[in-house]
């Protein structure tokens, strides 16, 4: 119905994740703040290579940003150790591994790669979301005991 520059769900998506972003800078811990940045310049590499690449590099570009994001949480994780770092942890393997699929498969992206893509990126948000609005309740309990 739309073409891909302007799908509303592309739009939604990417709200959700400058909201979530701004969110965890605004009002998360020191981890929540590395997250929102690491999953922000996820996001932002992605939209910059993937509006300037060659169509033949995109599934190797996705792979490669992926798997940079997802050591840089890991160090965030092993530095940390907070649960919602565990669960963005598990949907980024979900995510790396959907992409590795499909370049090991050679199939193209399709309705199915979309959505679960979609889906598993939305995960990605609310595990900082709620790891930031979590983080911020804790620092108001320890500052209404204090």
């Amino acid at each position: 119905m739309y073409p891909s520059h302007i799908d509303p769900i592309f739009f939604a998506e990417l709200a959700l994740v400058f909201g979530g972003c701004i969110f965890s800078f605004w009002k998360g811990g020191f981890p929540e703040r590395i997250g929102g940045g690491v999953v922000l310049a996820n996001t932002l590499l992605m939209l910059l290579l993937g509006a300037s690449m060659a169509s033949g590099l995109g599934p190797v570009v996705e792979l490669v940003v992926d798997g940079l994001t997802a050591v840089a949480l890991l160090a965030v994780v092993l530095v940390f150790g907070s649960l919602w770092l565990g669960g963005a942890m598990l949907l980024y393997a979900v995510q790396f591994t959907l992409h590795a699929f499909y370049f090991v498969t050679e199939r193209a992206p399709d309705k199915l790669h979309a959505i679960v893509n979609n889906v598993d990126f939305t995960g990605i948000i609310w595990c900082l979301v709620i790891g930031t609005a979590v983080a911020w309740r804790r620092r108001i309990k320890s500052a209404a005991v204090a």
